[in-house]
């Protein structure tokens, strides 16, 4: 009997720690969250560029959504250097040209098709380390202006702040949002 009651002390010690193991993981995920969505909001700002406007404000319809799929883009002319003009933005503020080419917000959204639905938190984050699409060196480098946030200021975060970004972005509405390829200088894709 004394046997028994051990036995059956010990498996209800034993469920109430991973119950409580399992509530600690749920907040400690929902804490990320919170602190990713702080960080996409506040500090890295990527709505600024990821969220295309509707006039002064932003569209929420469209929140890091990146440049949208059927909007013109800005085509920059060499010209303009002599005018000391050296970046041109589209008007929803998510397309940029300049001597490089154009470049275009991506979509931030968890999408499968048009965002980052297939990434992976590696990916993302060795794509902020190293300046490249996807995080690998094979793949494009990541284009004016992103390129000298990534490389000169987001790559600078730490690993935690990053996971917790991933981990608010892919809690976000996936918007299908193909964006435009990139550019090169004679308005072609790279």
């Amino acid at each position: 009997m004394r046997q028994k009651l051990l036995i059956f002390g010990l498996t209800i010690l034993f469920i109430g720690v991973i119950i409580a193991i399992s509530i600690q993981s749920v907040e400690s995920q929902n804490d990320m969250v919170e602190r990713g969505k702080y960080l996409v909001d506040a500090v890295a700002a990527c709505g600024y560029c990821h969220t295309p406007r509707a006039g002064a404000e932003y569209n929420m319809d469209m929140y890091l959504a990146g440049h949208p799929a059927t909007e013109s883009s800005p085509r920059y002319n060499f010209n303009m250097m002599r005018q000391s003009i050296f970046l041109l933005t589209s008007p929803k503020l998510s397309a940029f040209s300049g001597p490089f080419g154009t470049s275009f917000a991506s979509n931030l959204t968890p999408d499968k098709e048009t965002g980052l639905g297939e990434w992976t938190e590696k990916m993302f984050i060795d794509a902020i380390r190293t300046g490249h699409h996807q995080g690998t060196k094979d793949n494009r480098k990541i284009f004016p202006p992103m390129q000298t946030l990534t490389t000169k200021h987001y790559a600078q975060m730490s690993d935690t702040d990053l996971k917790a970004i991933w981990a608010y972005l892919k809690s976000i509405k996936p918007v299908k949002n193909e964006v435009s390829p990139i550019l090169n200088r004679f308005g072609r894709p790279f």
